[in-house]
């Protein structure tokens, strides 16, 4: 799973921009022909995206290329099961990726169009937005 090396602050604050927001980076396809956009807002953590990098590299078997567009580097924290209230900010339970609706996620190249539009299309049902493919054309 994808987790960052090193972090300047081990918890973060909420922060108060969560309004719904276009991106601004990540909207074009870079390196490969297919990718797949995310349309709605989400926290995709870092199983979410191991599961779609598995279901990727299953489905094209060994031809193609995958390049992964997004890294989780939020932490997340939970406070342990029967904690009472108070005693302050749970640990970090894991790490997600904060995505806008226009971001890509993943790339694909090497491989027919069909064959990255099912395996793509695989990959948007484990995450927890609102997916589309996408070509380059």
């Amino acid at each position: 799973m994808l987790i960052p090396k090193k972090v300047k602050h081990r918890k973060w604050q909420k922060g108060r921009g969560r309004n719904v927001r276009i991106a601004s980076t990540k909207i074009n396809l870079a390196f490969g022909s297919y990718g797949l956009k995310v349309m709605t807002p989400a926290y995709i953590s870092s199983r979410q995206i191991e599961a779609g990098r598995r279901v990727l590299t299953r489905y094209v078997r060994k031809g193609g290329k995958i390049w992964i567009r997004i890294f989780p580097d939020r932490p997340i924290t939970k406070k342990g099961n029967e904690v009472p209230m108070g005693s302050g900010k749970g640990a970090v339970d894991h790490y997600v990726a904060v995505v806008r609706p226009g971001t890509i996620i993943y790339e694909m190249d090497g491989v027919p169009e069909e064959v990255a539009k099912g395996a793509l299309i695989l990959a948007s049902h484990k995450m927890p937005a609102i997916c589309k493919f996408i070509s380059k054309e």
